[in-house]
């Protein structure tokens, strides 16, 4: 049995990934700022006779990182799947925008990237290989206005995994990113914020696949990319959206 470690795994996308990995056999671990999230995705993988644990992480924070990690080793056994999945956006105005919020979204997005998949990679190498998943976003590709620090934060991602495909690959280690696009994850709160989403024709219709993504989508090459299948594939960047950033939109 496999472990897989996952970052902001508590809501959104990344508890869709913890549930996926969990009913695939994996032990999971969970870390998130949101201690309510996490552990009811915990107790949902419980309950469904998963084997998963959780722990409040800021994955900025060197040492936090460093007992998260240490922790999922010794509790779960081994460590074969990181995704670093945890993020965070700070819209403003671009002629407004603090310093300390730019930095801030940098810390825990791009920081936060590094510092897991370096400490994952450690354990990795001495067990002979792993799988590391960065979430990327098309936002590292197209923009609105007033998202600079996200869009920065995962541009560099992009550039980070590619980088750490060729350091780390003569360990055995894969890296690779996803970039999502629009991504419905309002059925994957917690359920003090869940709701059940709506989507217009219009909506629909900005994705030649003809709906919205579903966290499902991402969960469906995680585990590709997480698995030996995909062991000729690394450095990449897959960009999972619908094919929204290849369809030219004209406003009316």
């Amino acid at each position: 049995m496999k472990t897989a470690a996952i970052t902001g795994g508590g809501q959104g996308i990344g508890r869709a990934l913890a549930v996926g990995f969990a009913s695939k056999g994996y032990r999971v671990s969970i870390a998130d700022t949101d201690k309510e999230a996490g552990f009811e995705t915990i107790k949902f993988i419980r309950e469904a006779g998963g084997n998963a644990m959780f722990m409040r992480t800021d994955v900025a924070d060197e040492q936090e990182v460093d007992k998260w990690l240490e922790l999922t080793v010794s509790e779960l056994g081994g460590l074969h799947v990181l995704v670093n999945n945890a993020g965070i956006g700070k819209g403003a105005p671009a002629l407004e925008l603090a310093a300390e919020d730019f930095d801030r979204v940098i810390a825990v997005n791009l920081r936060g990237t590094f510092l897991c998949s370096q400490r994952a990679a450690r354990y990795m190498k001495r067990q002979g290989g792993g799988s590391i998943i960065n979430m990327a976003s098309t936002r590292a590709l197209m923009s609105e206005a007033d998202t600079e620090a996200y869009a920065a934060s995962k541009g560099g991602i992009v550039a980070l995994t590619h980088a750490m495909a060729v350091s780390l690959g003569p360990y055995g280690i894969r890296v690779n990113a996803i970039s999502p696009g629009w991504i419905e994850t309002g059925l994957w709160l917690k359920a003090s914020k869940a709701y059940t989403p709506e989507h217009s024709e219009r909506d629909r219709l900005q994705h030649p696949v003809g709906r919205v993504g579903r966290p499902e989508d991402i969960l469906e090459s995680c585990l590709y990319l997480a698995d030996q299948r995909s062991g000729f594939i690394t450095g990449q960047n897959l960009v999972i959206d619908g094919g929204m950033t290849v369809k030219m939109i004209y406003e009316e």
